[in-house]
């Protein structure tokens, strides 16, 4: 899915879910960080797979450890953001590596579902995941749209619970 919001439904629902274990700003940019390299193949005119390299298990693992390293570091930056939205985290690197991992996993685990470049466990070309027809990978996206609906109905269940609690 080069460059589309489609990615951040997932993001939000399974960090939502995983609050506790996971670092929500990381597992958000870790969710669609992987869509630049079809956005520069695109932008940029270049000669190479639209979800080339990045968009396999080995190439994710090589952005979220850079991205997990800066993000830790720049962590305090969202702490006003979260404390506004009611998402009050505790910050260790474990959580911050963890959502880079996971979330970069993920939007592969999606992707690799209906794009015919995407190679998720290269250097072996075989893509078990690819569906094929008509509707390839449409499941993908219902999954995405979905899951931003169950991340909205989280997030006012969990609203309304602090609600309650400061009363």
């Amino acid at each position: 899915m080069p460059f589309t919001p489609y990615h951040l439904g997932p993001g939000l629902f399974i960090g939502l879910l995983l609050l506790s274990f996971i670092d929500l700003p990381t597992f958000l940019v870790a969710s669609v960080i992987v869509d630049l390299e079809p956005f520069l193949v695109l932008t940029l005119n270049l000669n190479y797979p639209l979800h080339g390299f990045f968009h396999s298990f080995l190439g994710g693992t090589l952005v979220a450890l850079p991205l997990a390293l800066l993000m830790y570091h720049i962590r305090d930056k969202f702490c006003p953001l979260l404390s506004f939205f009611k998402l009050e985290q505790k910050v260790s690197f474990k959580r911050v590596l963890a959502a880079a991992l996971s979330g970069i996993y993920i939007h592969i685990l999606l992707d690799s579902r209906g794009y015919t470049d995407i190679q998720p466990f290269y250097p072996s070309k075989y893509n078990p995941l690819l569906t094929t027809g008509i509707f390839a990978g449409l499941d993908a996206y219902i999954y995405c749209i979905w899951s931003f609906c169950g991340a909205a109905i989280i997030y006012i269940i969990r609203l309304v619970l602090i609600w309650k609690k400061t009363r």
